[in-house]
């Protein structure tokens, strides 16, 4: 909304001088008048303009989380022989 505000102020101050047409004299102090005018009118004009707020930070999205399937693994006592008599081992055994 203070988009629009500010661009109808801009218009109305654009064309303000163009609806009214007189003639161009420096009489007691016009001049003077005309240069105040246009600085409270800038001002006005640039404080619209320049109020705006910030844009926001930037925002980070995590990617979704990846699951990854393993094999159900388990460890199993085994007896093997060594050639010199029997001897227990674990052996890992996946599914």
């Amino acid at each position: 909304m203070g988009k629009i505000a500010s661009a109808i102020v801009a218009v109305a101050l654009v064309t303000s001088p163009l609806a009214l047409p007189v003639s161009a004299r420096a009489e007691n102090g016009q001049i003077a008048a005309g240069v105040v005018g246009g600085l409270i009118g800038g001002a006005l004009l640039g404080g619209a303009l320049a109020s705006r707020p910030p844009p926001p930070p930037p925002v980070y999205y995590a990617p979704a989380p990846v699951y990854i399937e393993e094999p159900a693994c388990r460890l199993v006592r085994e007896r093997f022989w060594d050639g010199y008599g029997w001897q227990v081992r674990r052996v890992q055994v996946c599914d």
